[in-house]
């Protein structure tokens, strides 16, 4: 199932917590290689696991985490306006509309149709946050995962070459594509809605003002 928890309530679940910092080790450090900090328990965290992102996460019929993904409003800092504005042409992006996603991250083992939950939910956090769209930094594998799932990003600039070529994308919410993630995912638009009721104590859709707010 998938849940929707901000890093400060994380604290109430520490089995899906535990696990999932250690699933992000297992994948960026150990699988991916990249330079990434895994503490002396096993997990990877950063700076920006402190700035009390939402986080949306596919939990396992055992508790376990089994995929996740991390987002934070471009109004305060992300990590791409710290650490990528070169793929940008030195642009930051910044607006209320607009949120970063990062750490997209897969147990291993994990079911094919986790990544298109987890895809599914982001379209969720848009249509209720009132957002037009998602920016992320990814890599040369998350191209064919995206392309697979129904939800590629536009391109906004790149460096590198093959596998380790990295790119900026901007992700922008389309009803149509909806269609193709929940079938990717084999969920139905009412179970995922409910999931999402479950976590915020709302519905998907509400007030134009109220999605508004909630976002400065």
């Amino acid at each position: 199932m998938l849940r929707y928890h901000y890093a400060s309530e994380l604290d109430k679940y520490p089995h899906l917590r535990d696990s999932m910092f250690r699933d992000r080790a297992d994948q960026f450090h150990t699988r991916l290689g990249w330079d990434v900090t895994v503490d002396k328990d096993g997990f990877e965290h950063d700076e920006y696991d402190e700035m009390d992102p939402l986080y949306v996460i596919w939990q396992r019929p055992d508790g376990s985490h089994g995929g996740s993904m991390r987002f934070l409003p471009t109004t305060g800092r992300t990590m791409v306006n710290d650490h990528f504005l070169e793929l940008t042409d030195g642009v930051s992006i910044q607006s209320p509309l607009i949120w970063e996603c990062t750490r997209f991250c897969l147990a291993r083992n994990a079911e094919s149709r986790i990544a298109g939950a987890l895809m599914l939910a982001g379209g969720e956090l848009m249509r209720a946050f009132g957002l037009s769209h998602f920016v992320g930094v990814f890599d040369a594998r998350m191209v064919r995962i995206y392309r697979m799932i129904g939800s590629s990003p536009e391109v906004l600039g790149s460096a590198g070459e093959g596998r380790d070529r990295i790119s900026v994308g901007l992700w922008e919410y389309d009803p149509l594509d909806r269609g193709k993630v929940l079938k990717r995912a084999g969920l139905s638009s009412e179970i995922s809605e409910l999931w999402f009721e479950r976590s915020f104590g709302r519905p998907v859709m509400q007030n134009d003002y109220a999605a508004h707010a909630a976002v400065a």
